[in-house]
């Protein structure tokens, strides 16, 4: 779209996006040319002002002469952005951010970090979106009697999470035997992938199940329930930060787009696909509107970025305010957020 706009054209566009993003009130023609330092005269810019309307670039909320910009225009405003370099960011906002990573911490709380911290700097909701079961594996799992027909599970994977699970055992099992089933799940399946595990695990339940002894054929049947218990509870796997926020802007205050999105927040499985849609190309990544594909976020701008650990993506955060945000401060903040991240994800 850049090449069929004449430089005079890029050079109004980008003052009028930029005028709104600002002040978010309609940009009129004189306003336009006073603010885009071109030597032109109002009716000039009225001329252009209708080639960028017929172009589906920009639109008028009202009667007023006033415009604003479309997801089109914004579009072609944020792609001019992510072809320059980005405004960069602060030492001292870097230095701050840096210091809210600690590579210590249980993933869960790393993650809960890292979307706390990027509401807060933006002011807007975000999300983060945690490991799938297919980029964990197995690093430990240990378990211990309860009492009765109760075992309590400790499964802990690659990237140091540990999950707690209590299951229920068709018979009561002694200390001892636990420990049995721990050895030998631990010395045969000690790095595998959870997915791989658990397609390993129903293999041997399907094709050696005569040859097992008793105690092994309970082994290989209690990981399987692990397994699953852990399955379902990686389906709501995002952390969503700051969802407030969004109603201190005036753009987003009707009532009905306000409940949309906060049932998008709760409901987190939908929020993940357009997540999902991220997880193919490394980088920052930005839908703005009806780009998203899901109807809750017409009115709103997503901003992510893929995190990696070992040169593997492993998972997206990112943002979710108005279209008109500041798209040259917030894409650098959740790019070196994402970076962050990673760093400290490796550092694990």
């Amino acid at each position: 779209m850049a090449t069929e706009l004449s430089d005079r054209a890029n050079a109004l566009l980008r003052t009028l996006v930029e005028s709104y993003i600002k002040d978010g009130q309609p940009v009129g023609s004189r306003a336009l040319a006073r603010g885009s330092g071109l030597k032109l005269s109002p009716a000039t810019v009225r001329n252009v002002m209708v080639d960028l309307e017929e172009a589906g670039l920009i639109i008028s909320p009202h009667t007023s002469s006033g415009r604003v910009p479309t997801a089109k225009g914004y579009r072609l405003f944020v792609d001019a952005i992510v072809s320059a370099e980005p405004m960069p960011i602060e030492s001292a906002a870097i230095a701050e951010l840096k210091r809210q990573f600690d590579s210590d911490q249980p993933m869960s709380d790393l993650m809960a970090s890292a979307s706390a911290m990027l509401s807060g700097v933006t002011s807007m909701a975000s999300v983060v979106m945690v490991p799938r079961q297919a980029n964990k594996s197995l690093k430990h799992v240990e378990f211990l009697v309860l009492g009765g027909d109760r075992v309590l599970v400790i499964l802990v994977t690659n990237d140091e999470e540990v999950r707690n699970h209590v299951i229920h055992t068709p018979r009561k099992f002694s200390a001892a035997e636990l420990q049995y089933i721990s050895n030998y799940l631990n010395q045969t399946f000690a790095g595998q992938e959870l997915p791989t595990m658990r397609d390993q695990i129903m293999s041997d339940m399907r094709e050696a199940r005569n040859d097992m002894d008793r105690l092994m054929r309970e082994a290989i049947e209690m990981a399987d329930q692990v397994l699953s218990v852990t399955e379902q509870d990686s389906v709501e796997d995002c952390v969503i930060s700051g969802q407030t926020n969004l109603m201190a802007y005036a753009e987003l205050s009707n009532v009905d787009k306000l409940r949309q999105l906060f049932e998008a927040f709760n409901q987190k499985r939908d929020i993940l696909h357009v997540l999902d849609q991220c997880l193919q190309s490394p980088g920052v990544q930005i839908f703005i509107g009806e780009e998203s594909g899901y109807h809750p976020f017409d009115d709103v701008s997503v901003v992510t970025s893929t995190y990696e650990r070992d040169g593997k993506i492993l998972g997206v955060l990112g943002v979710i305010g108005p279209t008109r945000m500041e798209y040259n401060r917030v894409i650098p903040i959740v790019d070196i957020t994402a970076k962050l991240l990673s760093l400290a994800l490796n550092q694990r």
